[in-house]
């Protein structure tokens, strides 16, 4: 008994010794107006990542977070040359507008800086070509972070669907949205772009309907859907002028259909899957929450809810992921939901999706 504590304990301080050799990754932050960013900014003493230096032009917004997180403003620069210049990022994470994007990656790209991009990739499908073609040019990382590529939900739908579970796929619907950026009281300087159709690509479309494109790429291994036909409405003129705030995309494959619902009508705040196969249904109804439910005659069913397995280090967390990323200690699988690759068909389906909802046609996707 006695050896088994000591033992215990020597592999307890073997792990913190290996943390603490582990080269902390210098992180700069590009932009502070998405609202996201707090989720970076609210690390501390993780180990991992170090915020080496900050690119933010509006000192008062720089000041309010400063003074919520602690931060010196000296972190805060107004150029990302500066920035980089004195600070020598070794990767940067971007929380601007969406069309600030290629600027980021043109930016830091030559000089061989990793990036990660809040989701969706790019403002449009030309801006997305143009960061693919720098970041393979100069061979850096470029990555997309979605809020649900994190849920352990959704891995344990796709593995229970790689596995036969519910026997082939046939349909796929994604709900996701809330009530709209002004009504849940988003910051004036996130809402300011985020209802604006060139700073975000366009409205809900794109801030919502993004997520289920990412995920039925990532479902269906990269492959591209037949057809792309949308739908978008604009139910708060008062509240969202300049942009749609109700979307729904369907895709279409040979053996499979999506239908994409991205909202900012919502009554209620939500982030939802369901998967259907031939012989059975998976609902991922939250970050953690799963249903399967088996066919059984007509309409009857056997139904097996639980919590979904927890998800390990380092694909528990955006922040730790991209860190792995950079050292090469994980690879990202070519249909990752992180992934380049990915993230280029979801553009060129939002792009058919926005042309389809301004044509009323179906777009072809060859």
């Amino acid at each position: 008994m006695k050896f088994k504590i000591i033992f215990t304990v020597f592999i307890a301080i073997l792990s913190l010794n290996c943390i603490a050799q582990k080269k902390v990754l210098k992180v700069g932050v590009i932009g502070l107006t998405h609202t996201h960013v707090h989720g970076i900014l609210g690390i501390k003493d993780r180990g991992d990542i170090e915020i080496v230096g900050i690119v933010e032009t509006n000192r008062e917004l720089a000041q309010r977070y400063a003074d919520q997180y602690h931060f010196s403003m000296d972190l805060v620069y107004n150029t990302m040359d500066e920035m980089i210049a004195k600070k020598h990022p070794e990767a940067v994470t971007a929380f601007g507008s969406i069309y600030e994007h290629l600027g980021v990656v043109a930016t830091c790209a030559p000089k061989g800086i990793d990036v990660m991009v809040e989701k969706p990739l790019a403002v449009s499908l030309e801006h997305a070509q143009k960061m693919e073609a720098l970041a393979k040019k100069y061979e850096i990382k470029l990555l997309t972070n979605y809020e649900t590529t994190w849920y352990q939900s959704n891995k344990e739908s796709y593995d229970l669907l790689k596995d036969g579970k519910i026997g082939e796929l046939r349909k796929v619907v994604v709900h996701d949205g809330h009530r709209g950026p002004k009504k849940i009281g988003v910051n004036s300087e996130f809402l300011d772009w985020l209802t604006d159709s060139v700073q975000n690509g366009g409205g809900a479309i794109t801030d919502f309907g993004c997520y289920g494109v990412n995920l039925m790429t990532w479902l269906m291994e990269g492959k591209k859907p037949n057809t792309v036909t949308a739908v978008t409405q604009q139910l708060q003129k008062e509240n969202n002028p300049k942009v749609d705030d109700e979307s729904t995309i369907l895709l279409t494959y040979d053996t499979a259909n999506a239908t994409i619902q991205g909202s900012w009508n919502w009554p209620i705040g939500r982030k939802d899957m369901e998967i259907y196969g031939l012989t059975g249904a998976i609902y991922a109804d939250n970050k953690t929450d799963l249903r399967v439910r088996m066919a059984e005659g007509y309409d009857g069913f056997r139904e097996d809810a639980h919590k979904a397995t927890a998800l390990p280090a380092p694909y528990n967390d955006p922040f730790t992921f991209f860190a792995a990323v950079v050292r090469n200690e994980i690879t990202l699988k070519p249909y990752d939901l992180s992934s380049l690759e990915n993230n280029m068909i979801v553009m060129e389906i939002l792009d058919a999706a926005i042309k389809s909802s301004k044509t009323n046609c179906a777009i072809e996707i060859k």
